[in-house]
């Protein structure tokens, strides 16, 4: 008996080890924004890891509106109370709809990228595209400033998470901005080739 008890404790230890968690750190686009959270492309993917990665928890931190500034003002606590195994950041959105400056965004994620691999967390970036509306000298030092970012960190990288369902009015909202229930599998098909391989 005290031998099973001595096999069952370990097996329970082992099984500590090897529980890894996931932290999604994002804004609207990662935080199922007017939809039910079931519908998100988040929690789709934590369900799915539940079969093919049972040792995986998904935390979601990804708040509606966040800024850049925002999140590094809240991710340091974060990683303390985690510890994640992998980082997936998709903030910087609501920091080019107002207009801010992009050196200080692309401070601002990097400082992120930079707090997590200091503890030891694999780093996804997730870039993202703004409206043409938004004048295309902007726009485009916008969008090459995440491929900047994870060159120069040498993390992995999507470069538009909305790849196939920005333009489509079937899968976004009537606000032309978040993808609606539809879009969101989409939003994890753009996501998973790039995210899957780093939770082997």
């Amino acid at each position: 008996m005290f031998k099973l008890f001595i096999s069952l404790g370990m097996l329970l230890l082992s099984v500590s080890i090897q529980a890894k968690t996931l932290l999604v750190f994002g804004d609207s686009l990662s935080a199922a924004y007017n939809l039910r959270q079931q519908d998100g492309w988040v929690s789709l993917m934590a369900e799915a890891l539940k079969s093919s990665h049972p040792e995986i928890t998904v935390v979601n931190a990804s708040v509606s509106g966040e800024t850049s500034q925002g999140g590094l003002s809240r991710l340091p606590a974060l990683l303390e109370r985690y510890d994640p195994s992998w980082v997936v950041l998709e903030l910087g959105a609501n920091d080019g709809l107002r207009g801010y400056p992009l050196q200080q965004t692309q401070e601002n994620l990097a400082t992120m990228i930079d707090l997590a691999m200091n503890t030891n967390a694999e780093v996804l970036l997730i870039g993202n595209r703004l409206p043409s509306n938004y004048g295309r000298t902007y726009t485009e030092q916008f969008f090459t400033m995440y491929k900047t970012l994870a060159d120069s960190k040498e993390v992995a990288y999507i470069p538009f998470m909305l790849e196939n369902v920005a333009l489509d009015k079937s899968l976004m909202q009537s606000d032309g901005l978040h993808p609606n229930a539809a879009g969101q599998p989409i939003v994890l098909n753009n996501i998973a080739p790039v995210l899957l391989p780093m939770l082997q």
